[in-house]
């Protein structure tokens, strides 16, 4: 930015000091007073997270499976990421990811983490996988009466992933949206920040015995620092009871009702994923299994949203290019907008199409799937 730089310099000689230092102020203060009226704003809003009716259909611990879907539709377990709570796929009426999917012919069973009881605090990502997942699918095929398709969103991408690599000879066909693979696709310093970060935080984690919900808020707001900032003053220029607004406060409420993560699954995820990326090396093993991607022999779907902030597409793409055979979408949308926004209808059609292609691969119909 060196021309920048001079540019800018040349502009600034020829303003008096005092009077840039006035206009300084001034605009600080302007944005200050913006920022706080559009904070108080999101406060005083009703909100407007509304989730379908779902039967808990089993339960372990603090994680239960819901049933979304009619038992005719195609059983698809899904997979949502640990740190945040499962309904942003079905955030409400008119924005619900899980919805339009049952309104095609789909039946969701949704994992619900919940957040860690004193069990679930001395859980590694294994006893999540290799034990909670499991018996997720094995409550949903019990209750679906047949095999069930798995599809993972973000960090539950990884561990939909594993799970289906440990259940192949069961797993009908996965897909993954939004889901990092490769944590070093675009460069090396993002482990390095991840390295950093788990040194500071691990006072805390050993305190606790886990990473708490502040702390996550933390790493991912520490990414770009101005974008709390930015959003709420453009939420503050929307019109209060426009139906954006309405989106962004439960878009909002959902991000700030997010769950702790248990101290070992924590280290597992800046220590090994960021930091090592032991995924995208090959090296990420579950319960003493390498979770390799290239041995999926199945239908495979990666979503990926090529404006995405949280998952740089590259490292979406990564997964997607280690399956042979895999079909990849990509999508104008971020990693929320892609589940919300305006692209999401578009988005969740596709994978409908895919699932009912891949339901027919198998000779199985909607609620029969056959191996």
């Amino acid at each position: 930015m060196r021309d920048e730089g001079a540019a800018l310099a040349r502009d600034l000689a020829a303003v008096p000091p005092d009077e840039l230092a006035a206009a300084v102020a001034a605009e600080i203060a302007g944005r200050s007073a913006r920022l706080l009226s559009a904070v108080e704003r999101y406060r005083a809003h009703p909100g407007g997270t509304r989730q379908s009716p779902a039967d808990v259909v089993w339960a372990e611990g603090s994680t239960r499976l819901l049933d979304l879907g009619p038992p005719d539709g195609i059983p698809l377990l899904v997979v949502p990421s640990l740190i945040n709570r499962w309904y942003i796929l079905d955030l409400m009426p008119e924005r619900s990811f899980l919805a339009r999917l049952v309104s095609r012919g789909v039946r969701p069973f949704v994992v619900d983490w919940g957040a860690p009881g004193e069990a679930e605090r001395g859980f590694t990502l294994g006893d999540y996988i290799a034990g909670r997942l499991d018996g997720a699918l094995d409550a949903a095929q019990r209750v679906a009466g047949s095999p069930v398709v798995v599809l993972g969103y973000c960090m539950g991408g990884l561990l939909a992933t594993s799970l289906a690599l440990r259940r192949q000879d069961e797993v009908p066909a996965l897909a993954v949206v939004a889901s990092p693979w490769d944590f070093h696709a675009v460069g090396p310093d993002e482990g390095r920040r991840a390295e950093l970060s788990l040194a500071m935080l691990e006072p805390l984690i050993a305190a606790v015995g886990e990473l708490p919900v502040d702390a996550i808020q933390w790493l991912f707001h520490s990414q770009d620092p101005f974008q709390v900032i930015d959003k709420f003053l453009r939420f503050g220029a929307l019109p209060p009871d426009s139906p954006q607004a309405a989106l962004f406060v439960a878009v909002e409420d959902w991000v700030n009702d997010g769950v702790p993560l248990a101290g070992a699954v924590a280290r597992a995820c800046l220590g090994g994923w960021y930091a090592r990326n032991e995924p995208g090396r090959g090296e990420w093993h579950v319960a003493g299994r390498r979770v390799d991607p290239a041995a999926w022999r199945r239908p495979f779907l990666a979503i990926v949203p090529m404006r995405d902030r949280i998952v740089p597409p590259p490292s979406a793409a990564a997964l997607a290019d280690a399956v042979a055979g895999a079909e990849r979408i990509e999508t104008r949308g971020g990693h929320i907008g892609m589940i919300v926004g305006d692209a999401a209808p578009a988005v969740t059609a596709r994978i409908a199409d895919w699932l009912h292609d891949a339901a027919r691969a198998f000779n199985c119909s909607a609620g029969a799937v056959r191996l």
